[in-house]
C-alpha cells in the first residue's frame, strides 16, 4: 500500500544523500523518494527525505532558509575546499586577529556572487562537476547569486574558528570557507559540517540513521513521518468549498474574488498558497496570475493525500544496513 510524506533525517559523516534516499527507498518499499537538498558526504545533520507524493513538495523545500554550524581551519586551501582535498596553497594564518576575521566574515553577508565549488554536484555539459574533477578535468564553474543571511562567529583558536551560517537555497558552505581564506591571505578549507536546520526541520526533532533503521526493520517507520505540507507552513493558507475543490482538481483556474481567497488580503504575482478541502485534506500548491486575475493550480495532490501506513504484521523485513 502507497503512503506519502517526510523524514527529518541526521544524516552520518560518511553516507551520500543518494546512499541515504536509496535505503529508505528499499526498506519502506515506496518507489518515489527524493531529498530536498544535498548534504556532502562528510556533512553531518538534517536531510530531508519526501515520500510518494511528497515528492512533489521538494522543489518547495528546497527554498527552505538553512542554518549550518562550519568548522574552517585557516593556513591551507585545498582542491576540494575541505579536509578531504589535496592542498593547494598553505599560508601563515599566525597574524589574523579576531577583528581581521571579523571584518572579513562581513564581507560575505547580504545577496553575494559564490562561485560552486569543483567538487560539486554541479551539472557540467550534462555530468555532475566531481565526475569531471575526479579526472584532472577542473570544469570551470561560474560564480552565481546566493543570499548569506547571517554569520556568527562562535569560537576562534587559530587555526580554527567555528560558525554558525544561516542562508538560502544553494549556498556552498566549502566555498565560503575557501573564499574567507582568500580574503585573509592565509588559505581555509572547511573542516566540518552540520545542518542544524531547513526551514521548520531542526536537528534536535530530527530521527537519526540508528532510530530509523530500527523502526524500518521493526514496522515502526510510518510513526516518525512527518505530514507533506509540513515544510509549507510559510506559505498562507486558504479552503475551498467542494465547488472549488473540484475545479482546482481537475486543473481549473478560480477567479480572485473567490471568497476563499478574501483573508489574503491584495495578492501579489506569482504568490503561492495552500489549498486545503473542507475535511483538512491538502487539495494543491495554487499561484497567483496577476494578468488574468486568477490562482491557478501547481501542485495538486490525490484526494487520499494523507500519510497511509503499510501493514506492520505483513511487512517484509528485507536488508536495511547502509553501508557506502
Amino acid at each position: 500500500m502507497n503512503y506519502s510524506g517526510i523524514l527529518s533525517v541526521n544524516k552520518d559523516a560518511g553516507y551520500t544523500s543518494f546512499q541515504i534516499v536509496a535505503w529508505v527507498r528499499r526498506g519502506s518499499g515506496e518507489r518515489k523518494v527524493g531529498h530536498a537538498g544535498t548534504l556532502d558526504p562528510a556533512a553531518t545533520g538534517v536531510l530531508v527525505v519526501c515520500l510518494g507524493q511528497a515528492v512533489r513538495v521538494s522543489e518547495y523545500l528546497m527554498e527552505l532558509p538553512k542554518v549550518y554550524r562550519a568548522h574552517i581551519a585557516l593556513g591551507m586551501a585545498t582542491d576540494t575546499y575541505d579536509a578531504e582535498g589535496k592542498p593547494t596553497f598553505v599560508g601563515d594564518f599566525g597574524n589574523i586577529t579576531e577583528q581581521q576575521l571579523r571584518e572579513a566574515l562581513q564581507s560575505f553577508i547580504g545577496p553575494i556572487q559564490q562561485t560552486p565549488p569543483a567538487f560539486s554536484a554541479v551539472k557540467v555539459r550534462g555530468q555532475p562537476a566531481h565526475r569531471l574533477a575526479r579526472k584532472g578535468q577542473l570544469p570551470v564553474l561560474k560564480p552565481r547569486p546566493v543570499r548569506v543571511d547571517r554569520i556568527e562567529l562562535l569560537q576562534f583558536q587559530p587555526p580554527l574558528l567555528e560558525l554558525e551560517v544561516a542562508c538560502g537555497k544553494g549556498t556552498y558552505i566549502r566555498t565560503l570557507a575557501h573564499d574567507l581564506g582568500q580574503r585573509l591571505g592565509c588559505g581555509a578549507h572547511l573542516a566540518g559540517l552540520t545542518r542544524t536546520r531547513v526551514g521548520p526541520f531542526t536537528l534536535d526533532s530530527a530521527v537519526t540513521l540508528a532510530e530509523l533503521e530500527g523502526a524500518l526493520q521493526d514496522g515502526t517507520w510510518p510513526s516518525l513521518l512527518l505530514p507533506i505540507d509540513y515544510g509549507l507552513i510559510a506559505l498562507p493558507a486558504v479552503t475551498l468549498d467542494i465547488e472549488d475543490e473540484k475545479d482546482i482538481r481537475h486543473g481549473c483556474p478560480l477567479p480572485a474574488n473567490v471568497s476563499a481567497f478574501a483573508p489574503l488580503g491584495e495578492p501579489v504575482p506569482a504568490q503561492r498558497c495552500r489549498a486545503y478541502a473542507e475535511d483538512g485534506s491538502l487539495v494543491a500548491i495554487i499561484s497567483y496570475d496577476s494578468r488574468a486575475d486568477v490562482w491557478r493550480p501547481d501542485k495538486v495532490f490525490a484526494p487520499s493525500e494523507k500519510p497511509v501506513w503499510h501493514n506492520k504484521e505483513s511487512q517484509t523485513k528485507p536488508n536495511l544496513r547502509i553501508r557506502p
